[in-house]
């Protein structure tokens, strides 16, 4: 399985996060993405590079943003941003520019 590192709006989200059913959704997620980093859906255009993974809880769609990328020790998954889909790519592409 790949390391995560958390950037911080993801890291903040997480700590702030008080839902405990939620939380363990987002944990099996992040499961689910060390193992196979190409489980989530590959963005296009403006969020080219970037991953986005959907969580369900309650009915509601929340969503992890993700990339790829290489340090010395190897491949890295870096956490951009968890949160609920509305409005979130819009503040992701804020975020990266």
């Amino acid at each position: 399985m790949l390391p995560i590192v958390f950037l911080n709006p993801a890291a903040k989200y997480f700590k702030k996060l008080k839902d405990k059913q939620l939380k363990k959704k987002y944990e099996v997620a992040l499961i689910e993405i060390r193992k196979d980093p190409e489980t989530g859906n590959r963005k296009s255009g403006d969020l080219a590079g970037i991953w986005g993974y959907d969580v369900y809880h309650n009915g509601v769609n929340y969503e992890i943003a993700y990339y790829l990328t290489e340090n010395d020790k190897g491949e890295v998954i870096v956490v951009i941003m968890a949160g609920t889909r509305e409005n979130f790519w819009d503040s992701i592409k804020k975020y990266m520019s």
